[in-house]
């Protein structure tokens, strides 16, 4: 039940890290610069965050089996779009299709996870769940450099297409909301959900301290890894390391893989402590050094900074907390509401950041050209990398403000 919602939240993660890996061939085929490459890849982020809180709603009403399959169908039609685009208009509409519909995946899951996993393994699941993003994040490093090379990136996005729609249909077929409708007794509040009127239900869940706080810091922690694994790192990488487009997109995937590698444990450790806050506060420091040290300091070591990018990788994996803190806060029956606005926030640092760092790189552009396209120095990227870490000093303020759930449903 879990594992079909986990796969289509691989393939929304692999489209989300997909940009990064063929900049060239964007940047090349629409005529852009880096401000309008950013936006590009943005389209995903801005139908993907204003789907949050409505996925939320539509989960606990709907059901996620429902949801699921929409979603599914939706982004199967918005990557034919982005396969097939002759222009820079179709192209960012096939991306806002695309955001919109896989945008629904991880809420959907938190969901399920809800009514077919115990409360005490809440976070862990949550922290699996990331983990089966990344390895769709991995798949679009080095793999999808290498099929665009045989293949190009339009025949690789239409069979991705084609692999979304089948996948559709599986969850139709085989996915169920609750353990109930198999026979089985179910995780799910026992007292029989009222169908709170949408707008109440979104105040009533925004109400509770926990659950905006966690929705404005977790953008601060996840946005450095969302940018730079998912548009920046690899012509970063590839312009100031001299690293070859797949050995750049080689390190930009490690940074998530241990993201995701870290983030089961994370959750698992944060389950037996009874304790949420600690590991979120600790998590979001070590994320704010590491990304101080791996890009505002030029020319480090390569063994030096691909270590600290691990590191940085594993310490951002504390964002998956947020997720149990902001359920356990909220009322039991808007779980997936509180789910929904957790991961709006979430997915705003990539939303925000990716254009932010690529207007900043337009604005420092010194003129020099590679092929045609434009190549920018390191105190452009550091003014641009600057700005994620703005508002990451600015979550670790409003940490202090979180209170403590010890792994239990507060209302």
């Amino acid at each position: 039940m879990w594992g079909l919602g986990a796969a289509f939240y691989l393939i929304g993660f692999y489209q989300r890290v997909a940009p990064a890996v063929i900049t060239r061939e964007l940047m090349s085929e629409f005529s852009i610069g880096a401000a309008a490459l950013g936006n590009l890849a943005a389209f995903y982020y801005y139908s993907y965050v204003a789907i949050q809180i409505p996925a939320g709603v539509l989960a606990d009403r709907w059901g996620p089996r429902r949801v699921l399959t929409a979603g599914a169908a939706i982004a199967a039609a918005g990557t034919l779009m982005f396969a097939l685009a002759t222009d820079y208009a179709a192209a960012g509409l096939g991306r806002l299709l695309i955001g919109g519909s896989v945008g629904v995946a991880f809420v959907s899951m938190l969901k399920l996870a809800g009514n077919w996993f115990a409360p005490t393994r809440f976070a862990m699941i949550a922290g699996l769940a990331l983990a089966c993003g990344v390895l769709g994040a991995v798949s679009a490093g080095v793999p999808l450099r290498l099929l665009v090379d045989a293949f190009g990136w339009r025949n690789v996005m239409s069979v991705a297409a084609a692999v979304t729609g089948l996948l559709a249909v599986a969850i139709w077929l085989a996915v169920r909301d609750d353990p109930a409708e198999r026979g089985y007794a179910s995780y799910a509040p026992s007292a029989p959900a009222r169908h709170t009127p949408v707008l109440q239900g979104i105040r009533q869940a925004l109400a509770t301290r926990n659950v905006w706080l966690v929705f404005l810091i977790s953008g601060a922690v996840s946005g450095p890894a969302l940018t730079f694994g998912g548009l920046w790192g690899v012509p970063f990488l590839s312009t100031h390391y001299r690293l070859s487009t797949s050995q750049a997109s080689l390190v930009t995937s490690l940074v998530l893989v241990c993201w995701a590698v870290a983030g089961p444990f994370v959750g698992a450790l944060s389950d037996r402590m009874r304790r949420r806050k600690p590991l979120y506060v600790l998590g979001a420091v070590l994320a704010a050094a590491g990304w101080g040290c791996a890009l505002l300091l030029p020319q480090l070591p390569l063994t030096l900074l691909v270590l600290l990018l691990a590191f940085t990788g594993c310490a951002s994996s504390a964002v998956m907390v947020g997720f149990a803190i902001a359920k356990e806060s909220a009322p039991a029956a808007l779980a997936g509401t509180a789910g929904g606005i957790a991961n709006m926030g979430n997915m705003l640092g990539g939303m925000i950041m990716q254009p932010a760092v690529g207007w900043m790189l337009d604005r420092r552009w010194t003129g020099a050209l590679a092929k045609g396209v434009r190549v920018y120095d390191f105190d452009a990227y550091r003014a641009g990398f600057a700005l994620m870490l703005v508002w990451l000093a600015a979550a670790l303020l409003l940490l202090v403000f979180v209170r403590e759930t010890h792994c239990r449903q507060t209302q």
